[in-house]
């Protein structure tokens, strides 16, 4: 995607573009550059914000724009290694068990004394904790990857100290340790983005491996660049109208302020009913798409003529034309 023999800039320029054209993320300079770092560095990203903010959907991009593939492993309370590094398939250990025991005495036949008996036995231990009986899972699959993977640790402040602290030594040394195996290193290692919606504090030892990266709503300018990326064909004085009344619900008190990705498919609503202009009647039909908690719908209807004019003074304040 980027040439390694570029200047930096140009590179960090190159990736944005990437971002932008290959899967239509808007990344200002602080996320390009925090992108680009944790790829030249080989250190991984940890993005913290409030939900909604596009942490998630900046994995999903680097991986379109660096053209690697995503691996996610979603984050939740009681996750352990079992679920995020590997699993035995005793399934198949317990068919391969009968296996052997239906074939012992072709298999030991030979053996002149107790000794190699036990040595031919032993041998036999050695196939069955193998990785034909591995069942991998994200964190390994991620390490497995010969060209590199974009790995995805979604909402790490929902997992439980005891996992930050199996993370160090994938996070240090991109390497995992297996008994029955081995150490496995990454032939390549992977970009891993780390994101938190700061329900908790995050261990010391885990940040001090990572980059960091704050990422909260879009100011104006880039929300209406990322409204513009996914529909081109959306009027200016609709798309003004759809941005003032977002910003001036992300100013309630809501229990879900409107994400990036609800404030486009909202735009996509409007697009597909024709609308031109917001009003009440129509804001009331589509706000479904906007708001996902009823309570913070019934507290918005009331107030739905206020907040539709909530540009209107700036507007006027300018020698501009209210919406």
């Amino acid at each position: 995607m980027t040439k390694p023999s570029a200047p930096p800039k140009q590179r960090m320029e190159l990736l944005r573009e990437a971002l932008a054209k290959k899967a239509d993320y808007v990344a200002d300079e602080k996320i390009g550059a925090a992108l680009f770092l944790a790829e030249a560095l080989q250190k991984p990203l940890l993005v913290e914000g409030p939900p909604g903010a596009g942490k998630t959907e900046l994995a999903l991009a680097a991986a379109k724009a660096l053209q690697k593939p995503l691996i996610r492993l979603q984050c939740y309370e009681g996750l352990d290694e079992t679920k995020a590094l590997y699993e035995w398939q005793y399934g198949k250990q317990l068919l391969y068990t009968q296996l052997l025991k239906d074939k012992l005495h072709d298999v030991l036949k030979d053996a002149p004394s107790l000794n190699e008996a036990m040595g031919k036995l032993l041998s036999l231990e050695d196939l069955f904790f193998s990785e034909d009986f591995l069942s991998p899972r994200p964190l390994l699959k991620a390490l497995r990857e010969k060209e590199g993977a974009v790995l995805l640790l979604d909402e790490i402040d929902k997992a439980d100290e005891a996992f930050e602290a199996f993370l160090l030594e994938i996070l240090s040394d991109y390497q995992i340790s297996i008994p029955e195996l081995g150490t496995f290193r990454a032939a390549r290692p992977p970009l891993v983005i780390l994101t938190s919606n700061e329900t908790r504090d995050l261990g010391g030892a885990l940040r001090r491996r990572c980059l960091h990266l704050a990422l909260g709503f879009p100011d104006r300018d880039r929300m209406r660049r990322i409204v513009q990326a996914h529909l081109p064909n959306i009027e200016d004085r609709l798309l003004e109208s759809v941005l003032s009344f977002v910003e001036a619900l992300r100013q309630e008190d809501l229990r879900k302020s409107p994400s990036i990705a609800e404030t486009v498919d909202w735009a996509r609503a409007l697009l597909l009913l024709h609308a031109e202009r917001l009003d009440e009647p129509l804001v009331k039909k589509t706000l479904t798409a906007l708001l996902k908690m009823e309570r913070d719908a019934a507290a918005v209807l009331p107030r739905l003529e206020t907040l539709l004019s909530a540009e209107k003074p700036k507007k006027e304040a300018r020698g501009g034309r209210a919406l």
